[in-house]
């Protein structure tokens, strides 16, 4: 049994259809990259995926169980969520923040006990965040905040992770530190992850299998050579482009023409 199934998904805000028809499904173990171009449906389905919204056809199964008949502890205790931006209200620091990743394994009065503060240290420990501890989040820079939101995340200790342009506003250097701290985690702890990625360079190098979406359907999809091709790119994309090869790696690679 997979570990997600997103069965003919179909979503739309008002009367309009952003997502239509759309199925996949993933296996434990996954590193899954979707990509399109904007209004293409990318973070609405992480969203549907998420729980936060209900499709209007479809639906969206965890392990065989229909998600929308989870609780959403049960639900946060499976799936976890590293945005690209999180706004805090308050100047929380980093323990606190990552501590705020074990909210859906307590009970309704129940406090952090010594193995919440141990598996919340073991997730700064992974991410390289230990030291920040006692750091408010707003003194930390774009890559440090990010890490703090894996650490945060891993705190759940998920079985799905979803990212949602997580590296966004991050120089070239961060980005390629975000992606190798996931794939690290994605191969030595088993974490499946889907991936949400503007940067097709960074989805081929880094992602397993590719998805990808035009007007909220899914153009192609399969692994990372089936999908980024010059055709499939120029399509979804409508300009023009050349694949090649990385020197380094062999994935495929996308240049502007």
């Amino acid at each position: 049994m997979p570990l997600l199934s997103v069965d003919r998904v179909s979503f739309k805000y008002g009367e309009q259809w952003v997502l239509r028809g759309v199925a996949f499904e993933v296996e434990k173990g996954d590193f899954l990259g979707v990509i399109g171009p904007n209004g293409s449906g990318k973070t609405t389905l992480l969203r549907v995926i998420d729980g936060i919204l209900r499709p209007q056809e479809g639906e969206v199964r965890l392990e065989g169980t229909d998600i929308g008949n989870l609780r959403r502890e049960a639900l946060a205790r499976s799936v976890a969520v590293v945005p690209q931006y999180s706004a805090l209200a308050f100047p929380f620091s980093v323990e606190e923040v990552v501590l705020m990743g074990r909210s859906p394994h307590l009970g309704r009065w129940r406090f952090e006990g010594e193995q919440d503060l141990r598996i919340a240290r073991e997730a700064m420990e992974m991410t390289d965040t230990l030291a920040l501890a006692s750091r408010d989040m707003e003194s930390l820079s774009g890559g440090e905040r990010q890490r703090v939101l894996i650490a945060r995340a891993l705190a759940q200790e998920p079985r799905l992770m979803l990212l949602d342009e997580p590296t966004a506003f991050l120089d070239i250097r961060h980005q390629v530190d975000f992606f190798d701290r996931i794939r690290l985690l994605n191969r030595k702890r088993e974490l499946t992850v889907i991936a949400v990625t503007h940067d097709i360079n960074l989805a081929a190098h880094y992602c397993d299998r590719i998805i990808l979406l035009k007007n909220g359907r899914i153009e192609a999809a399969g692994p990372v050579e089936a999908v980024i091709t010059e055709e499939h790119i120029r399509e979804a994309y409508e300009t023009r482009i050349l694949v090649d090869r990385h020197p380094g790696t062999g994935s495929p690679r996308i240049t502007l023409t």
